[in-house]
C-alpha cells in the first residue's frame, strides 16, 4: 500500500489517499450481498483507510475528513430509514449510525492504535 513521507511532516495528502483508497475498495465490493457489507467494511475497507495511522497527528480537518468517509460508507450499508411521522425515507443521523454500528468510531481506533 505504501506511505509517502515528506519533509514538512504533513499528513493531509496521506489521509486523502487513504480515504480515496477506502472509497475505491467500497465501490468495488458494494454489489455483494448487503447483509455481509458490514463484515466487508471491517475486513477490507477499514485496513485500507487505517494503513499507517499510527504515525498520523490528526488535526481537526483530517479528523473530519476520515469521519465523513466512515459515515458515508455506513449510511450506504444501513440504507435510509423511514420517518415514523411522515412515512418518508430519510438519511440516518450520525447518532443513529453510532447506535446501529456498535464498534468504536474510526477516530477512536486511530487514537488507540497510536497509543498502543
Amino acid at each position: 500500500m505504501g506511505r509517502t513521507l515528506k519533509d514538512q511532516n504533513s499528513i493531509q495528502g496521506e489521509i486523502k489517499r487513504r480515504c480515496k483508497s477506502g472509497k475505491v475498495c467500497y465501490h468495488s465490493v458494494q454489489n455483494l450481498l448487503s447483509s455481509s457489507l458490514i463484515k466487508i467494511y471491517r475486513t477490507i475497507i477499514y485496513p485500507v483507510v487505517l494503513y499507517g495511522c499510527k504515525t498520523w497527528s490528526l488535526i481537526l480537518r483530517e479528523t473530519y475528513r476520515v469521519r465523513v468517509l466512515e459515515n458515508r460508507v455506513l449510511r450506504r450499508i444501513f440504507g435510509p430509514k423511514r420517518d415514523e411521522v411522515t412515512g418518508e425515507l430519510r438519511k440516518l443521523h450520525n447518532e443513529e449510525l453510532n447506535d446501529l454500528y456498535s464498534s468504536p468510531n474510526i477516530i477512536r481506533v486511530i487514537k488507540s492504535r497510536r497509543i498502543r
